[in-house]
């Protein structure tokens, strides 16, 4: 399976794809060696030899607008789901429904999956596993108390804030 790399505002980001859809995503790492080099390990793909598909150029465009400031809605971005379990799958479809600019907690989300409180932490190992950061916008969850937590991307939960200020989305600073 074939991995990209392409230049964006924030750095050079990576994506890799199948016949199905993407198969992985990746945020800039302090190089575009080291991004390669992450996604290349995620996803166990390769360069590719080929050119892009259309739909993965058109994506490619709409993730490099998104990280100039012009918000982009990722919900019909074909994912090879089979990478995932039911359950991550289920946090993800409510972490898609996110809309870029708002937040929901790792709790909310939780409770509209009709799970109880106690899974919060289930939804933030899945979040902490999301193949797609970005596409998935993981970024957009947070604490109960509306900090910012547990952002695994490079970057960390700097990099989480960064995204969120982008967006627009209400930050709180202590």
């Amino acid at each position: 399976m074939p991995h990209t790399l392409f230049p964006t505002n924030f750095g050079t980001c990576g994506i890799a794809w199948n016949d199905t859809g993407l198969t992985g995503f990746q945020l800039p790492e302090a190089t575009a060696e080291e991004t390669a080099s992450a996604l290349a390990a995620r996803t166990f793909t390769k360069t590719a030899v080929d050119p892009r598909p259309e739909w993965l150029r058109h994506l490619i465009a709409r993730v490099q607008q998104h990280l100039e400031g012009k918000s982009q809605d990722f919900t019909d971005a074909p994912l090879d789901w089979s990478r995932v379990t039911d359950f991550q799958k289920a946090v993800y479809v409510q972490t898609l429904a996110i809309k870029a600019g708002y937040k929901k907690s790792y709790g909310e989300v939780a409770k509209a999956m009709a799970l109880g409180p106690a899974a919060s932490r289930a939804v933030g190992t899945a979040l902490a596993m999301n193949p797609w950061p970005l596409v998935v916008p993981c970024h957009r969850v947070v604490s109960a108390d509306d900090k910012m937590t547990g952002f695994s991307g490079p970057g960390g939960v700097r990099t989480k804030t960064r995204l969120l200020a982008l967006e627009g989305a209400e930050l709180l600073s202590e």
